[in-house]
């Protein structure tokens, strides 16, 4: 099995006074992919680049404290893409790609494994207008992506797809990350691009959620949004066995995704 983890950490830092190196360590992860790291080489390298036997490879934001992906891999890549060549988008450190090409594996030949942060827009109106920037060049991009290896994006994708992804679905239609506009730039990637929601394959269930706002006990009622993915294109999210949302312990506002593929890299 090729276990694959997905965790927005709201900072590595704070993450790791919560508890997340050791957990990391005892989820026995293949990769694991992390968003909005917030922070930079200097503060990483020689202390976040390892998590036991993965190691790390990340983008970082050029503003410090903000933003920056990581992907953690057991098995070392044959490529690393940093950024999606977007100058704008990845200054703010959004996209890591690791590649896994092997012409000798049975079952696909070229493999990528993405950890992505997708913007936020709750933040004003500014921001909402790039978060539509980043998804017009988004789905182009995976579209091309697709047509050239299988892949399995990870990542804070910030966006509620259905009703069924949030608790109060019918007092967000206003607010960024349930607008009709990011639900049906999700819609198109997965019913016209063909791209598969894993999660939503393995688990059909309500209140399946990621995050959690830090206001009105939201965690402990379960107020929550399903915000952080799995991505893939069919062939390999066709032997997706397992998923898990982990919610034993919090080292954020995010709870780590889980999923289990039946292959070996």
């Amino acid at each position: 099995m090729f276990r694959l983890v997905s965790l927005n950490l709201n900072g590595i830092r704070s993450a790791a006074t919560k508890g997340f190196e050791a957990w990391a360590e005892s989820v026995a992860a293949d990769c694991m992919g992390v968003q909005e790291i917030k922070a930079q080489a200097d503060t990483v390298v020689g202390r976040f680049d390892k998590s036991g036997a993965l190691t790390g490879h990340f983008h970082y934001a050029e503003k410090k404290g903000y933003s920056g992906v990581g992907l953690y891999s057991r098995t070392a890549p044959s490529d690393v893409i940093v950024g999606m060549g977007d100058a704008a988008f990845d200054a703010e450190g959004r996209y890591i790609e690791a590649r896994f090409d092997n012409p000798k594996r049975a079952r696909f030949k070229k493999l990528s494994v993405i950890s992505c942060y997708f913007p936020s827009g709750s933040s004003g109106e500014e921001r909402q207008l790039a978060k539509f920037r980043f998804l017009a060049l988004m789905a182009p991009y995976l579209h091309r992506l697709a047509g050239e290896r299988e892949f399995i994006l990870v990542g804070d994708i910030n966006i509620a797809h259905k009703e069924i992804d949030l608790k109060n679905w019918r007092g967000n239609q206003k607010n960024s990350g349930f607008l009709p506009e990011e639900r049906a730039w999700m819609t198109h990637l997965l019913d016209t691009l063909g791209v598969v929601d894993v999660f939503r394959t393995l688990n059909p269930h309500p209140e399946q959620y990621t995050w959690w706002s830090n206001r009105g006990q939201a965690y402990a009622k379960n107020v929550g949004w399903r915000l952080d993915y799995h991505l893939a294109t069919p062939g390999v999210a066709a032997l997706a066995r397992r998923e898990h949302i982990y919610l034993e312990q919090r080292f954020s506002d995010h709870a780590p995704l889980v999923i289990d593929y039946d292959f070996t890299l």
